[in-house]
């Protein structure tokens, strides 16, 4: 399980959403081994007033990827890599105009479809080999 925040501009993003998500998707599923229908992105833009951040570009994008624990450090080093390597030239960003953070939780922490997310069958892999 992963669900992805997308900060941004308003005015850089607002028409690009679905760029962005698709991009983001298949750096998930390359790095993750997600399903590429399990999809759970939020776009949080805010007008200029509202997104201080100086020495950053217009374009400028922060990704929060919230995630059960358990991918270990290859796994992350691998989504961290994979969206810089892609999101950068696809969508002419720097490397600092982009910003990622990975929050991982217990899958205790997590309630989806009525139980706690450690009562869960799933169908991908959380625990991947470094």
């Amino acid at each position: 399980m992963a669900q992805v925040k997308i900060h941004g501009r308003r005015a850089a993003w607002a028409g690009r959403r679905r760029e962005v998500s698709d991009l983001v998707q298949e750096c998930l599923v390359e790095a993750w081994r997600l399903p590429p229908d399990k999809r759970f992105h939020r776009f949080l833009l805010l007008d200029d007033e509202d997104w201080i951040c100086p020495g950053r570009g217009e374009r400028y994008l922060i990704l929060e990827i919230l995630c059960f624990e358990g991918r270990g450090d290859a796994g992350k080093r691998a989504l961290i890599r994979a969206l810089y390597d892609r999101l950068v030239p696809a969508l002419g960003l720097s490397a600092d105009d982009l910003e990622l953070t990975i929050v991982e939780t217990p899958r205790v922490n997590w309630g989806i479809r009525g139980v706690p997310a450690d009562e869960l069958a799933l169908t991908y892999p959380v625990a991947l080999e470094p």
